[in-house]
């Protein structure tokens, strides 16, 4: 992994921590996630005409994408409808490298050398520290919203693999990127439109300015990781962009005055040499 490319990801990642919190702009978290996906589709589909047609052999990886990008955000929302943030976010995220890791080895035959197996491990074992500090005691969260928050991670996984094929395969990676976010736009806003027949309109009007930004956060974000993944390992670009949720904690505790205890610290240290491993890997 080239400097540019690593340093790329890690700035992804503080943008994905930052998208996330604008989450809340709405009681309703479906309703929020989908204004957000919905402006990201307004901001890409304005690039189509520029970066031109995706190749025919990357669109079944963007129908394939679409529905799995949809599935992560209904089930994102359910986790965040009823679990804290600063949990439901760790876990959501902290299993996807996981799994990306092993379905990357089983249907790519990606493999990734000591190092880099070494700085993956290191980032799980420091998000899962994040997440359940006190091992057990630290579980505040409902069967049901654990479960939709590990399956969102199965998502993540998903849609990560896919991506990672799509944009390797089309011609331009800049290309498949621009198409990926104007489908999940305009899927999530028809989706939005038939949920939220009587009150769509009005939400996206009163929440434009939260809705923009977001979208160009999560449009920005996301899209620096799919071009990376058409450069470098899946897998290590997939592990290296859940230190969002290290950047997510570390705004909790400066903006919201959250305690920083000795097991964060810990998984901080264990994160940033996990981030070291990935680049010496």
């Amino acid at each position: 992994m080239t400097t540019l490319i690593f340093l790329s990801v890690l700035g992804a990642a503080i943008l994905h921590a930052s998208w996330n919190a604008l989450v809340k702009i709405s009681a309703d978290r479906f309703l929020g996630i989908s204004i957000i996906v919905f402006f990201a589709g307004v901001i890409a589909t304005s690039g189509l005409f520029w970066v031109g047609l995706p190749t025919f052999s990357s669109l079944p990886w963007l129908i394939l994408s679409a529905i799995l990008h949809t599935g992560y955000c209904l089930f994102l929302s359910r986790s965040y409808a009823t679990g804290d943030l600063s949990q439901v976010y760790p876990i959501a995220r902290g299993c996807a490298p996981l799994i990306t890791a092993l379905l990357s080895w089983l249907i790519l035959q990606e493999m990734l050398p000591p190092f880099a197996i070494l700085g993956v491990g290191l980032i799980i074992a420091g998000i899962i520290l994040i997440a359940f500090p006190y091992g057990k005691k630290s579980i505040r969260l409902d069967r049901k919203t654990l479960i939709a928050a590990i399956t969102t991670s199965v998502f993540t996984a998903c849609y990560t693999l896919s991506d990672g094929a799509g944009s390797r395969i089309s011609d331009n990676a800049l290309t498949y990127i621009f198409w990926l976010f104007a489908i999940n736009g305009w899927v999530m806003g028809v989706i939005m439109y038939f949920k939220y027949r009587n009150t769509a309109g009005k939400s996206i009007r009163q929440y434009w300015k939260q809705g923009f930004l977001g979208g160009l956060m999560q449009f920005l974000s996301y899209g620096i990781v799919i071009w990376a993944m058409s450069h470098a390992p899946i897998v290590l670009v997939a592990t290296l962009r859940e230190t969002s949720v290290l950047f997510a904690m570390l705004l909790s505790v400066v903006i919201l005055r959250e305690p920083f205890s000795k097991m964060r610290l810990l998984a901080c240290v264990v994160i940033v040499l996990g981030v070291i491993g990935t680049k010496l890997g």
